[in-house]
């Protein structure tokens, strides 16, 4: 997927960027295992970058992942045209022992939120946004789907 931005990264930069995805792949293999919920536009999983054998792989990671006990996967199905995640992307996270954060990013940089207000309105939003996303179960039958689909 890197190799398709425009501007071109240069290779260093590719290299270091799916080196840093690997590494959050070692999440899933942590032990004790964190829980980790994901809610995911629909329109990105028809969105052939790389290919379509780069998206059926793709597709086919997320209902691997999807099988692990700690992690509830759910689609944003687009015809939700006023969803609470409208304003861009974000992460929620709570470290062990710590408090809550939410991480917004951009395609120049990122930015950690730790004001207690702040957070509990994007934790609001994740709420809604869960609401009215597809079921955990539903969103694995959805890919499913489109793994059977022309892609």
């Amino acid at each position: 997927m890197f190799t398709v931005w425009r501007p071109r990264r240069r290779e260093d930069e590719i290299e270091q960027m799916v080196a840093a995805r690997m590494a959050r792949h070692k999440l899933y293999e942590r032990k004790p295992a964190p829980t980790l919920s994901f809610v995911i536009e629909e329109s990105v999983l028809e969105r052939p970058f790389g290919g379509v054998n780069v998206l059926r792989g793709q597709l086919e990671q997320i209902l691997l992942v999807a099988e692990n006990p700690h992690v509830e996967i759910q689609v944003m199905p687009t015809r939700v045209t006023d969803h609470a995640g409208a304003d861009g992307p974000f992460t929620m996270m709570a470290p062990e022992g710590g408090e809550q954060v939410a991480y917004v990013e951009s395609q120049a940089n990122g930015r950690v939120i730790t004001k207690r207000e702040s957070v509990r309105g994007f934790a609001v939003r994740y709420g809604i946004l869960r609401a009215q996303a597809l079921s955990p179960a539903e969103s694995v039958r959805h890919i499913e789907k489109l793994l059977q689909g022309d892609l």
